[in-house]
């Protein structure tokens, strides 16, 4: 390269340099040029509407003589009674709860249940249970006014005919009425139009979690926006900590919702979900853990709406989630209209929740998804589990019941997999000698075949052992649903167990430990013990099994593996689970030492050497398998010819 075409070179980056510098002062000029005729725009257009107000204002003046200048009021002030006493709420008493209702806004504030407490540490004074304490429910309606300005219902006063009311036979309604301002020049002075009025009409039962929500709308024709009949509920609410372990009970927290089809379902759980309806909703609710919160339609669902949950900062451990939704509905009169709806404040109770008739109870996990887990928990666990706990029975006592009743159904199975082990036991010395013929790899397949056909002529099925086991497997399953679900084991003790429906903890670390929690938990422990135990029986009882040694020990450490694993998947579980799986694993050896005497295996061993005597019938399927293994064994032969090659 010469001196000529280096000078070039420099001569090309420096002028495209200079470029991209003259490009990027002209980009910055234009951004501020534009971001100034924005600011410009912007100013114009809010004196444009600061001029409009004035003249709107001006014209009510000359239009109605008798009406004076509303100036000084802003739209909400219009639709708010500013006479009324901001301090103190309304509210209600029942059998079942405390309701606070917000003057402003009129909607439900706070809900304290009766004889319910939240978790407190077993030392401890109980503290009463307060679903959304500190104001962390808000419902509100938007309310588009004549000259098409909107205001939301949180903004204004409503007025009630009693502060406090106390639920009988004869008082049962609390009235929530906003009444418009028709005559005021400021807020401090007014006059209420009273034949005018959106009402929250409550109306309840003294011995019952729900209660009426109706909204009525009465001559409001004159003050609302005529061509608009669809209005909007925006409810928003962050469901606090109750419970003991608030990861768990953040887990499962979420919306739940009913559509139009009749189907249920809800957000994601684990992370932040959103949804958007165009179809009518019948039901939305905040559930938590054990406590729900539900908003029912009546005559009319809502006709849209959008579901949306947010997850706190992993820092904050009071809020569970922040729920909100937008529920549309339509009023066809605004001098007349009515939109009919109850709610629901209370445990999160299969058989409560049942009562009624609306699949409210689909909120209660128990395996909803999968066919057989469902009806297990519905028509067997907890009709069982009612009847016992009807004795008046500790919960400890019921589990250990209730876990006997579940091994005596699966008692035939259970025996079934125990004679299968049994027979595959008592041919160990024909294996054995099938295991010393064929010992090499290669020879796998001839290996295979002599344990099959020994199998068969001495009448065992190796699949008999298997099958049964797989069968139990619901019901383990549909158990991990329940305990952990079932709101009648909150806060029973048990033992060591302070709580039932959470994990016992002997003792805690003071901080985390990863996969295991900040906690040790001895229900949890003793089941992982007891599985051990088992699957070391299990082990001593299994017959020979196919493959080398190193197979043989692989699977070996793999089954005493899963036991460990246990330890740190069920320390945070209820203990009631734990408590169950230990009981089973603790009947389980009983019932293999009663088959074990019950059972000759010298006998056995006998009866299938006569039957090995006599001629097997092989079945369609036998000899299939037998020309589709012929196949294998060939194409092996000739790969192992061509590689040879």
């Amino acid at each position: 390269m010469d001196k000529n075409t280096v000078i070039g070179l420099l001569l090309i980056f420096a002028l495209f340099l200079g470029f991209s510098f003259y490009q990027t002062n002209q980009v910055k000029k234009q951004r501020a040029a534009q971001e100034a005729q924005m600011e410009e725009e912007l100013q114009k257009e809010a004196e444009e509407a600061a001029k409009t107000l004035s003249l709107d204002n001006q014209t009510d003046t000359l239009t109605d003589s008798t009406t004076p200048a509303v100036t000084s009021l802003t739209p909400a002030q219009r639709f708010s009674n500013a006479q009324v006493d901001e301090n103190g709420d309304y509210t209600v008493e029942t059998a079942k709860a405390y309701y606070l209702f917000s003057k402003k806004g009129g909607y439900l504030k706070q809900i304290q249940l009766k004889d319910v407490y939240r978790y407190t540490p077993k030392d401890a004074e109980k503290q009463p249970l307060i679903i959304y304490d500190g104001g962390s429910n808000c419902m509100a309606m938007k309310l588009m006014l004549r000259d098409q300005s909107e205001i939301s219902t949180a903004d204004c006063y409503f007025v009630a005919d009693v502060d406090e009311l106390v639920v009988d036979a004869q008082h049962n309604k609390l009235s929530l009425r906003l009444y418009p301002n028709t005559k005021s020049d400021s807020a401090q002075c007014q006059v209420l139009d009273q034949k005018s009025y959106i009402e929250y009409l409550y109306t309840f039962s003294n011995d019952d979690y729900k209660f009426d929500y109706e909204i009525n709308v009465v001559n409001m024709e004159p003050y609302l926006y005529p061509n608009r009949r669809n209005f909007t509920i925006l409810w928003n609410a962050k469901p606090k900590n109750v419970e003991k372990n608030y990861d768990y009970e953040k887990n499962i927290t979420s919306i739940y919702y009913m559509d139009n089809s009749d189907e249920v379902d809800n957000l994601d759980e684990r992370k932040p979900d959103k949804k958007e309806f165009t179809s009518p909703l019948k039901w939305v609710s905040f559930k938590q853990q054990f406590f729900t919160t539900c908003l029912v339609t009546k005559d009319k669902p809502f006709t849209s709406g959008t579901l949306e949950v947010k997850v706190p900062e992993k820092s904050e451990k009071v809020v569970l989630k922040d729920c909100s939704a937008e529920l549309d509905f339509e009023l066809a009169d605004l001098n007349k209209g009515h939109f009919d709806m109850y709610m629901f404040v209370g445990p999160n109770q299969y058989r409560l929740l049942k009562e009624y008739d609306t699949k409210l109870e689909r909120q209660v996990p128990l395996g909803w998804g999968f066919f057989l887990l469902h009806w297990i928990n519905r028509f067997i666990i907890i009709p069982v589990f009612n009847w016992l706990e009807a004795y008046g029975l500790s919960y400890g006592l019921i589990i250990l019941i209730l876990t006997i009743f579940i091994k005596i159904i699966v008692l035939p199975v259970s025996y079934k997999t125990y004679m299968s082990s049994a027979k595959m036991r008592a041919l160990k010395p024909e294996i054995e000698a099938i295991n010393e013929k064929y010992p090499k790899d290669e020879d796998m397949m001839k290996k295979q075949q002599a344990t099959m056909s020994l199998y068969r002529s001495a009448g065992v099925k190796p699949a008999g052992g298997c099958l049964p086991m797989l069968l139990q497997m619901p019901i383990l399953i549909a158990m991990y649903r329940f305990f952990p679900s079932a709101y009648e084991l909150r806060q029973q003790p048990f033992l060591w167990a302070e709580d039932l429906s959470t994990y016992d903890s002997i003792w805690d670390f003071g901080h985390n430990v990863p996969l295991l929690g900040d906690h040790l938990s001895l229900f949890t422990i003793l089941m992982t013990i007891a599985t051990v135990v088992y699957t070391w029986l299990n082990q001593k009882l299994m017959a020979p099994t196919q493959g080398n040694k190193d197979q043989q020990r692989m699977m070996n450490i793999m089954m005493y593996m899963m036991p460990i694993m246990f330890l740190f998947m069920f320390n945070n579980f209820a203990s009631a689970l734990t408590y169950y799986y230990l009981l089973f694993n603790l009947l389980t050896f009983l019932q293999m030492w009663i088959f074990r005497m019950a059972i000759d295996e010298d006998k056995l061993r006998a009866e299938m050497q006569e039957n090995m005597k006599k001629p097997v019938k092989k079945s369609k399927w036998q000899l299939k398998m037998e020309e589709l293994q012929k196949q294998q064994q060939q194409m092996l032969k000739q790969q192992q010819s061509q590689k040879r090659k």
